[in-house]
């Protein structure tokens, strides 16, 4: 049984090596040693390899009939041929073919193994691997690293634990300077699994032998070490048999006076018989750790096959019900990942609902509170507009028709971050689409495809009637001007208090200021504004400008006086009226200063004089009766805020406008902000997540598709089939393992 051992090992091994499953470390021997060691004669290859040469020695009866043509009966066998050679010569051939085959010509090296198998009655069962000689120096064209990779080669074999180290070192050079054994004592500082053997004994000088080196008090490892003497050049060339060969070294040891009495532990013979009984004991203590090794192996490949997917499914018959599973589990996880309930949420990055979320809340609230109502109008474009809205008509008030004329378009700002709000959350929810894939569903990728399309199809059909409603959203807000909303109202009287007072504390001034000048009426003053400085204006209508005068003072101070118990209703009525004009509506008193004390700038010295109205009059001025005079004062020239010359009343009309519009701007901006996520979730977002699965099936489960869809990717098949060689051949090695273990033969 003993015997099976290695066999069976060498069966894992071929097994092993041919399905790439390198990461089994079953027990093997190496040898090691410097290219002028002797090695290649110790194992009678004669081949300087570039490559790992794992050589299984088996032993095989010989014929009954003639036992003396025994050597007939050897041949090798490599596992990359399916050939048998008879003639060495020829395997030393395929040898070294097979090496430029993989390590190329220029004498690089490779790692990967040549497998070959030697039966001969001769031969005790035993594996061993040659690994390239030990060089320092590259010899004609070999790489410059060539010491490096032979070195990193070698260590990658002698420091798995379940490695027998041998360790070929010449008995004509000093021990300390030997290479090999400095490389196994670094990975087996302990010699626990280190073998030396002392080639080349029968060359040493004269008067020298090895004696202390075999009896292991030079250098000591727990194998001990064995000397052999190999062919000379003269018995290579001259193709003296093995057998004779043998026999010289045998009586080589026996009359030898320093080696006659260890003789029996020296020799090729005695070397391949210790290192059978060695590889097996270490075999038989390994069996546990290999078993558990295979153990892990198995549930490894286990889980790897069931990554790929069942392939009971893939039956005629189950064809349905693993389509509709898929698409199940599709459409599974695009809702999950919106509700936040994926198994694989990120930690790096905001995704799926709440990448929805930070959408609304941050990015598209951001966007509405960036804008600015007001920035867009210029003076010029309040003052037309306040004008246009008036017709040919004079006006005492600001008209109620200018205000929706400005603030229309401006809630038309809100449109453009309103629907990219939308076309945001579409993008969000496609990419959800494309990263909603499994590893099974990755086995299907024409399945796979058509499942992204169809969801695809889905959210563009959605996103024209959200984006539409959410357009229409901003329509309606300025279909209608609402001046009564409630919060409106509540502005307005505000900015209507602030006004009045501040116009209380400009009348209060300007007596002090003007003493001895009498108060302007108001048609005088919007008629004229340079006629104060005509004497005969004054004069002439000194009666009426006085009694007016006092009419619009006292009318001005009735409006201006608040009551103990003021009526709310009262007060928001008299404000719209104040400012919009209607039935009670008082006229608006001027106060002397200047404009630019609300906040804009004003030159009322420099206004040119009116001349369609005003002390001059058709017979004042000729100018007037010169129609084509008037295109120089219809031209149109754009003029900066800073420099538009504008009356006081203008100046307080332009003010009040942007105020205003300020105000209903921000009412509109809060309900946009709230409606619009509303809306995006409601036509978008959830009805895609609520009729994902009911579109999948309508479209796709259709029996004459299922074998395109259940069509599987060619690389991912052939990746099954390796893993599931694997795992069959870690079963066997651990079926076989498990029957010698409790074999008591095995013992």
């Amino acid at each position: 049984m003993d015997g099976d051992l290695i066999q069976v090992v060498n069966r894992l091994q071929e097994t092993f090596t041919a399905i790439g499953g390198h990461s089994v470390d079953l027990p093997q021997c190496v040898v090691v040693g410097s290219q002028s060691s002797g090695k290649s004669s110790v194992l009678e290859t004669g081949i300087v390899t570039r490559r790992p040469l794992v050589l299984q020695l088996i032993h095989v009866p010989p014929s009954s009939e003639n036992s003396r043509s025994a050597y007939s009966e050897e041949y090798g066998e490599f596992l990359h041929l399916d050939r048998r050679f008879t003639d060495f010569n020829s395997i030393r051939n395929e040898i070294e073919n097979e090496t430029f085959r993989v390590a190329g010509q220029n004498k690089g090296i490779s790692k990967q193994p040549i497998q070959l198998k030697i039966y001969s009655p001769n031969v005790i069962n035993l594996t061993l691997v040659d690994l390239p000689g030990l060089t320092k120096i590259p010899v004609g064209d070999q790489p410059s690293d060539i010491e490096r990779q032979i070195r990193s080669l070698v260590t990658d074999y002698i420091s798995k634990p379940n490695c027998i180290i041998m360790a070929v070192s010449p008995a004509n050079v000093d021990l300390a300077n030997s290479d090999s054994l400095k490389l196994a004592r670094s990975v087996d500082p302990q010699g626990r699994r280190t073998i030396g053997v002392l080639t080349k004994v029968d060359l040493m000088d004269s008067g020298t032998n090895a004696l202390d080196i075999l009896s292991g008090r030079v250098y000591p490892l727990k194998l001990g070490f064995v000397g052999v003497v190999n062919r000379s050049q003269q018995d290579i060339n001259t193709n003296v048999p093995l057998d004779v060969a043998r026999r010289t070294e045998e009586e080589f040891f026996r009359s030898h006076p320093a080696y006659r009495n260890i003789a029996h532990r020296c020799g090729t013979k005695y070397l391949a018989k210790t290192l059978n009984q060695v590889l097996m004991s270490h075999i038989r203590d390994r069996l546990p750790d290999m078993k558990a090794r295979l153990n892990t192996l198995m549930g490894q490949a286990q889980q790897e096959l069931a990554s790929f997917g069942d392939v009971q499914f893939m039956g005629h018959e189950h064809r349905g019900t693993l389509i509709l599973k898929l698409m199940t589990q599709f459409a599974r996880d695009f809702v999950a990942s919106i509700e936040g309930t994926s198994f694989d949420i990120s930690t790096k990055e905001l995704c799926g609902g709440a990448r929805v979320y930070y959408i609304f809340q941050d990015v598209f609230g951001q966007a509405l509170s960036s804008i600015n109502p007001v920035q867009n109008l210029t003076v010029q474009d309040i003052r037309t507009a306040i004008r246009n809205s008036t017709g040919p008509r004079p006006s005492l008030f600001v008209p109620e028709a200018a205000f929706e004329l400005l603030i229309k378009p401006q809630i038309k700002l809100l449109e453009p971050p309103s629907l990219r709000c939308v076309e945001l959350v579409y993008e969000e929810l496609m990419k959800i689409c494309h990263n909603c894939t499994s590893n099974e569903l990755q086995r299907f990728p024409r399945l796979h495809a058509q499942l992204i399309e169809v969801v695809s199809d889905l959210l563009r059909e959605r996103l024209g009637p959200a984006s539409e409603y959410v357009q229409s959203l901003i329509d309606i807000q300025a279909a209608y001007i609402n001046t009564n909303h409630p919060t409106f109202v509540q502005d307005s009287a505000s900015i209507a208090m602030h006004m009045r007072g501040s116009q209380q504390q400009r009348s209060l001034a300007a007596p002090a200021k003007q003493a001895p000048r009498k108060q302007p009426s108001l048609d005088s003053d919007m008629s004229n504004p340079g006629s104060e400085d005509e004497e005969e204006a004054k004069s002439t209508n000194d009666h009426h400008t006085n009694g007016h005068s006092h009419e619009v003072q006292r009318a001005s101070n009735s409006r201006e006086t608040p009551t103990e118990n003021p009526n709310v209703h009262g007060q928001r009525e008299s404000f719209l009226n104040y400012f919009f004009g209607g039935p009670s509506s008082l006229p608006i008193h001027e106060p002397s200063g200047s404009a630019s004390s609300l906040g804009l700038h004003s030159r009322l010295g420099e206004q040119k004089p009116n001349l369609l109205a005003g002390r001059g009059g058709f017979e004042g001025n000729s100018a007037a009766f010169n129609m084509k005079s008037l295109d120089h004062y219809l031209e149109g020239e754009v003029v900066p805020d800073s420099e538009y010359s504008l009356s006081e009343r203008e100046a307080v009309e332009v003010n009040l406008i942007r105020q205003l519009i300020n105000s209903y701007f921000d009412i509109v901006r809060q309900t946009i902000q709230d409606l619009v996520p509303k809306a995006v979730m409601h036509l978008l977002v959830n009805f895609s997540r609520d009729t994902v699965q009911n579109r999948l099936v309508i479209n796709l489960y259709k029996e004459n598709l299922f074998d395109s869809f259940l069509h599987e990717d060619e690389n991912l098949t052939k990746e099954r089939q390796r893993v599931q060689a694997l795992l069959d051949a870690y079963r066997e090695g651990f079926n076989v393992l498990s029957e010698i273990t409790f074999k008591p033969s095995s013992t």
